[in-house]
């Protein structure tokens, strides 16, 4: 037991002495090692149609490096090569707006604002650039070590599985089960609804003419991962933009069309389609969990917040069920 002990703690000073020496790339094998969860039955389906290992695990790897892109080449499309469209959008809001109540006129002044967002998105743009390198190599690495996990997921599952006693096995069993359905809810539910979002916004903002569709699509896909919020709020600036152009049967068409295409329809159609695959993952759970973790540890607490919320309902759970099995003896 003592040798037992003394190896637990040298593997959990050799995790923490990882967390700090690896803290710069903390992210990228976070997000690695969550998508190569989510993709191992996509690479043991192919492996059970007869293709080989390697080959299962190279085409899964794929799909891992397309959604990737998806994801991040949008936002460089966005915030740099079409930051001007962005910009030439947020110069047409007046510099002043007035608000007349019981009479009284009050001047809201824009001007300061707007210079504001136009040097952010400049500045932003820059950041990028400086970046790229920087970006290129974290998704290298990521592809690499998503690959790696799926080369033989079955040696890696065991070998984390080996230092839990027996008797705790249908513990750890309860927990595979939950992180599994959380990260579905993550990454099959929201990015399937996110880019519903983003196609279907894009045909609205066409429509109704706005220069920066594709951009403001984008961001409208990009909300959608945020619980409560989501694109409606896009909907919403756009019908007071609106407003304060005069254009008040035009506010009236873009909020409601918008909110019910854009902010409605997308959650309609596609969560319902996909519910079963995540039957466990609560809206509730998946928005404290997202809240708390992207303001306590940043990009990284999108994934890492619903999971461990997930994990701590499930070990909740787990606990009632002691407790229930204990009383009944």
């Amino acid at each position: 037991m003592k040798r037992v002990t003394v190896l637990a703690g040298l593997l959990a000073g050799l995790l923490v002495l990882s967390l700090v020496l690896l803290r710069a790339v903390f992210g990228t094998i976070f997000f690695a090692i969550t998508v190569a969860y989510v993709l191992n039955p996509v690479r043991t389906r192919l492996v059970d149609h007869g293709l080989s290992a390697r080959i299962a695990a190279t085409i899964a790897t794929g799909l891992a490096f397309v959604g990737a892109a998806l994801v991040v080449l949008p936002l460089v499309v966005v915030l740099y090569i079409r930051r001007q469209d962005l910009v030439d959008f947020v110069r047409t809001v007046p510099a002043e707006v007035v608000v007349e109540l019981g009479g009284v006129r009050y001047p809201i002044e824009l001007a300061t604002y707007t210079d504001r967002v136009t040097s952010a998105l400049g500045s932003l743009a820059l950041d990028i650039a400086r970046a790229a390198p920087a970006l290129a190599f974290k998704l290298f690495l990521f592809v690499l070590l998503v690959y790696a996990l799926l080369i033989r997921p079955d040696e890696i599952s065991a070998a984390l599985l080996r230092p839990v006693p027996r008797e705790y096995h249908d513990v750890v069993m309860s927990m595979h089960r939950r992180v599994k359905s959380a990260l579905y809810a993550i990454y099959v539910l929201q990015a399937a609804t996110a880019f519903g979002t983003f196609l279907l916004a894009y045909v609205f903002f066409t429509i109704f003419g706005y220069d920066a569709a594709f951009s403001l699509s984008v961001i409208s896909g990009i909300l959608q991962f945020i619980p409560i919020v989501g694109p409606s709020i896009v909907i919403l600036a756009l019908a007071a933009f609106e407003v304060t152009l005069g254009n008040t049967v035009t506010a009236l068409l873009v909020a409601a069309v918008g909110l019910f295409f854009v902010g409605f329809l997308p959650d309609a159609v596609i969560r319902t389609q996909l519910a079963s695959l995540t039957a466990e993952m609560s809206g509730s759970l998946y928005f404290i969990g997202f809240t708390g973790g992207i303001l306590s540890i940043g990009i990284v607490g999108v994934i890492a917040g619903p999971v461990l919320v997930a994990m701590l309902a499930e070990a909740g759970q787990l606990l009632g069920s002691e407790r229930r099995a204990d009383y009944s003896d």
